[in-house]
Formats: C-alpha cells, sequence, structure tokens
C-alpha cells in the first residue's frame, strides 16, 4: 500500500440540532470546528438529518397518499384482475 495518500483517520463528534443529537464515531471527514465533549476537544461536523431528526426514524411521518399504489395504477391504466 502507498503511504501517505490516505486522510488521517480520527474520533470526530457529529452534531444534529434539530433532533438534539450528539455522538462521537471515527471518521475521516474533514472540519475546521472543533467541540468539547467528553472532556476532550474534537473536530466537529454539523449534520442537517440524522435518525433523531428523520420523519421516517422518528415517528413523526405523515401518511398523505391514502390510496396504495398498486390500486391506483390499476385504477389509471385500466388492469385489472
Amino acid at each position: 500500500m502507498k503511504a501517505n495518500i490516505h486522510p488521517e483517520y480520527r474520533q470526530v463528534v457529529f452534531r444534529d440540532r434539530s433532533g438534539d443529537l450528539v455522538f462521537r464515531t471515527g471518521s475521516t471527514i474533514a472540519t475546521d470546528k472543533t467541540i468539547e465533549f467528553d472532556g476532550a476537544t474534537y473536530p466537529l461536523v454539523d449534520v442537517e438529518i440524522s435518525s433523531a431528526s428523520h420523519p421516517l426514524w422518528s415517528g413523526r411521518e405523515r401518511v398523505v397518499d391514502t390510496e396504495g399504489r398498486v390500486e391506483r395504477f390499476q385504477r389509471r391504466y385500466g388492469v385489472t384482475r
């Protein structure tokens, strides 16, 4: 394997402000922001959506379409069984 071609792998904190979720994990993502977390300073990455704020994972999903896709297709194209 070639030397000095891979990005630095380090501990990084990801923060989703809309879902009030902060977690630390390993990543190679580059960022200039830092945060104090668990008594140490880590690079910080703000994300727009995570499992805490995503409608599917948070249980805040709305069902807009009450008619099923198969029934709608059959009605639209005249396909019957």
